[in-house]
């Protein structure tokens, strides 16, 4: 495994997206345990992109249009529903202190690994992404892709734990401003507007 795919990785992991900011808002909100689950969530939800690159459904999804609008325009409007519900405090990001108590770890977790599945630039990123580091003098390319696509989510989750575990550290003291929380509440759900409307207006 080259030092360039893993700094490669890093940086793409390290990059703020929409499971960066839900794991982030998880912990401010709900705690380390709760963020660790949207962490789990968002990292399991790149297992289809993976998978897809492999057996070459990415490479349809690429040449299909209408494939890939449906499935685009379908997490376009899940990200908006999430922006919506946020606004609303009765959605998978409730800003209030009763939420850790109404939240089950498991309803966190499928809502961050949707935020991926969902998200069709995904697959087109591994189809692209993963090839580059296949060396085809080692052979047995598809075990390659596995084990990078591995080390990808590996990466992805212990990096998105430390997002979430910083969060919860000082969401204590930002659940004491009622204020905070307002703005907290709006920009979380404008980001997530941010990026499904960005995704609306993607190609490929």
């Amino acid at each position: 495994m080259s030092p360039e795919f893993l700094l490669t990785a890093l940086v793409v992991v390290l990059v703020p997206g929409t499971g960066v900011v839900y794991t982030v808002a998880t912990g401010l909100v709900a705690g380390r345990r709760a963020s660790i689950a949207a962490a789990f969530g968002c990292t399991l939800g790149i297992v289809p992109a993976i998978l897809a690159s492999v057996v070459g459904l990415s490479a349809i999804l690429h040449t299909s249009a209408v494939l890939f609008q449906v499935l685009k325009y379908a997490g376009v409007a899940y990200l908006l529903y999430l922006a919506w519900q946020t606004l609303k405090e009765s959605g998978p990001l409730q800003i209030t202190e009763a939420a850790p108590k109404t939240r089950s770890l498991v309803a966190i977790a499928r809502t961050g690994c949707l935020i991926n599945v969902l998200n069709p630039k995904l697959s087109v990123f591994f189809l692209a992404y993963l090839p580059q580091f296949v060396r085809a003098e080692a052979g047995a390319p598809v075990a390659q892709m596995l084990v990078l696509g591995g080390v990808f989510m590996a990466m992805t989750f212990v990096a998105f734990v430390g997002y979430g575990a910083f969060a919860a550290l000082v969401g204590r003291r930002i659940l004491q401003s009622a204020t905070v929380l307002v703005w907290m509440r709006r920009t979380v759900a404008a980001t997530f507007a941010g990026f499904g409307l960005r995704l609306a207006f993607t190609d490929r």
